[in-house]
């Protein structure tokens, strides 16, 4: 939690110091970059560290991802120009990247099924917590302090996950030779990934979707991300085996998580920009609205471990989805007079159904592989959330530019401000709609559910070592 701390901060805390570090080193055209490049680097982390976590060890990878998330921050924050405060966001996001999978994958080694729901309820808090708490300290440090203390208020969270890991994490020796690592493959994922990612998140703001840069960029990452699955179906010990993607408890939940992606991002970005554009509330009372979503998630998320043990994963996904499927179908009702707690409402009901969809998916995913390939599975599930939410961004974002202008803010406004709102919300619908049935493509297993649930019942439940 306190590692997931440190990457939940970092999303949300610069947002509101974005301002002032433009004014202190300048660039100010270069101000997207402190997000894109983070988002990326993490992105393009996520399957790769995912699946070192299985082939180095858990506890060498949460290490190393405290580590560069360490060095980022310090470099953040003695950052001299854009360029340096840059490249700071890139050991940042690295080091998320190696966080966030691993510490997903160790909540699956050491905790029970029955408790596992828990756990992630319990990590899902930390980024409810952070989605109020990151905002508002930035916004603190930036006006009375020193935007400087955004990241390096990092430096002590750093030292204490870091210390708690090494006193109190302890992990059983891999037994036989340790795999070879497929350099070459991950090279290939890298930079394909990244090709893929930045063809989304910068296309029609960057450049437009037409031109040269566009339809190379996205050339190039085909090739690439072609050329790794070639290289990962003849190599021995691939650095992602992409045979896991057949078992349908694993395909099915990395598909849902595309679409969760897509949903989460376009309601936290555009939800904002309604609110204030729209219904002319300030930012407090606009992030109030998001605030509630986040709080829905870790709620329903904490509870989902007693439903998917008496009902199974997919129903219990299924209940989550349609619940989704609901909210954002309400969505579509809201208009230029409707109440904030109304829209609050809707985003509430969003994140529970969202901790009933995308936490039994994914624990079910988890549960399906064996433990040489459980971070494997969880990068590649996290990384399809990560390109959900840049196709998100890409889909939404071109929405949205080609119905309003751009105020002097950057933040749409106009009188096509609402239309273009409602072609969102029928986008984010639909993608709930695709996310209900593949809640409902996964695995049946009432069965084992209630086998689960007899045999806990027989016995004296026990605690993970």
């Amino acid at each position: 939690m306190l590692s997931t701390a440190l990457v939940a901060l970092d999303a949300t805390i610069i947002a509101t110091a974005s301002a002032t570090i433009a004014r202190d080193l300048g660039g100010f055209e270069q101000l997207p970059w402190l997000f894109s490049t983070y988002l990326l680097a993490q992105a393009v982390g996520t399957p790769l560290c995912g699946r070192l976590a299985d082939v180095l060890g858990r506890k060498r990878m949460m290490l190393a991802g405290v580590a560069l998330f360490f060095l980022g921050s310090v470099l953040c924050g003695a950052a001299w120009s854009m360029g340096a405060l840059i490249a700071g966001r890139v050991l940042q996001g690295l080091g998320a990247g190696a966080v966030m999978p691993t510490s997903l994958t160790i909540a699956a080694d050491i905790y029970t099924l029955e408790e596992r729901a828990k756990t992630q309820g319990y990590l899902a808090s930390v980024w409810a917590i952070s989605s109020v708490v990151g905002p508002t300290l930035g916004g603190v440090f930036s006006e009375f302090v020193s935007w400087r203390w955004i990241f390096f208020v990092n430096v002590p969270l750093c030292a204490v996950a870091a210390w708690m890991l090494v006193r109190r994490y302890h992990e059983s020796p891999r037994e036989g030779a340790r795999e070879p690592i497929d350099y070459a493959g991950a090279a290939l994922l890298a930079t394909g990934s990244t090709a893929l990612l930045l063809g989304l998140l910068e296309g029609g703001s960057t450049w437009a979707w037409h031109s040269p840069a566009s339809l190379a960029i996205f050339v190039a990452a085909v090739t690439l991300l072609a050329g790794f699955a070639l290289r990962a179906r003849r190599a021995r010990y691939p650095i992602i085996d992409l045979s896991i993607l057949r078992r349908r408890v694993i395909a099915v939940p990395s598909a849902a998580a595309l679409m969760v992606g897509v949903i989460v991002l376009g309601l936290s970005t555009y939800i904002p920009i309604y609110a204030q554009g729209v219904l002319g509330v300030g930012p407090l009372v606009a992030g109030f609205t998001l605030a509630a979503m986040m709080v829905g998630w870790p709620l329903s998320a904490t509870n989902a471990g007693h439903l998917y043990l008496r009902l199974g994963f997919r129903l219990t996904a299924v209940i989550g989805s349609a619940l989704v499927l609901t909210g954002t179908a309400l969505a579509l009702l809201l208009g230029a007079s409707t109440a904030v707690v109304a829209v609050a409402g809707v985003c509430f009901l969003v994140g529970v159904g969202m901790g009933l969809t995308a936490v039994p998916t994914l624990i079910a995913a988890q549960s399906a592989a064996s433990f040489s390939e459980r971070g494997a599975v969880t990068g590649t599930n996290m990384f399809a959330r990560s390109l959900g939410s840049a196709v998100g961004v890409a889909v939404c974002g071109a929405i949205i530019n080609s119905r309003t202008a751009v105020g002097a803010d950057g933040v749409p406004e106009g009188p096509g401000l609402m239309s273009a709102m409602h072609v969102v919300f029928v986008v984010i619908a639909a993608c709930a709609a695709v996310l209900v049935v593949l809640a409902a493509l996964m695995p049946a297993d009432r069965q084992q559910a209630r086998e689960r649930r007899a045999g806990s019942a027989s016995t004296t439940p026990t605690r993970a070592a």
